[in-house]
């Protein structure tokens, strides 16, 4: 059987997004680290794996697939269980427009290059750029704390692509010093899927000693 390869940058939430799928569907893969810091994505083989030069990317023998949306997508469709969205069209809408308040609206504004891009062009300084992130992201959380149930997680009975989503989200969020008091719903998703074996084997913290 062909190798599956995930190129990831151990803080990426995109990346994490794909691993915490990746488990949960008790899919083999290896880890292989894209050191953004120093400029890996930019440079070639990975270049021509992924032309936008972001991670992460999948990689299945001459297969390479972009966008963590894109990839799960893809592993929906050939590892079926548990599905990341709903069959029904109603619940299939609302778990992907919560997922896409994350990653569409939050992340790509808040990333490492936007951030870089404020400092470099706009004079910025890092207190300035955590501010313009806390914005986003108090924007976005704001929505989906009204769109949590009010017990259990976003998917239910097993987390959907709207848990895998948000559970990078408020790891990034930590990591910027937000305060989350304003959101209890989705803090209590989050420990509810930090009990889950598949979220413990996705941490960023875990993908830095495997990567």
């Amino acid at each position: 059987m062909t190798n599956i390869i995930l190129h990831d940058y151990w803080r990426s939430t995109a990346s994490y997004r794909v691993r915490l799928v990746l488990n949960l569907k008790n899919i083999d893969f290896e880890l292989r680290s894209v050191n953004l810091l120093i400029g890996e994505h930019k440079q070639d083989p990975y270049m021509d794996q992924n032309p936008m030069g972001l991670v992460p990317t999948l990689s299945i023998g001459d297969l390479h697939l972009t966008q963590s949306l894109a990839i799960i997508d893809y592993l929906d469709a050939i590892y079926p269980d548990p599905a990341m969205v709903s069959d029904d069209p109603v619940e299939r809408s609302r778990t992907l427009a919560q997922a896409l308040n994350i990653a569409a609206d939050i992340h790509p504004i808040n990333n490492m290059a936007i951030g870089n891009y404020l400092k470099e062009h706009f004079g910025a300084d890092q207190q300035g750029v955590v501010t313009w992130m806390h914005h986003w992201m108090k924007r976005g959380f704001d929505a989906l704390e009204e769109q949590a149930p009010e017990s259990g997680i976003f998917g239910g009975d097993v987390p959907n692509l709207a848990d895998v989503c948000l559970v990078p989200q408020l790891y990034n969020a930590r990591r910027f010093a937000m305060n989350l008091g304003d959101y209890p719903k989705l803090a209590r998703i989050d420990m509810d899927c930090a009990n889950l074996e598949a979220f413990q084997k996705s941490t960023p913290e875990l993908a830095k000693e495997q990567g």
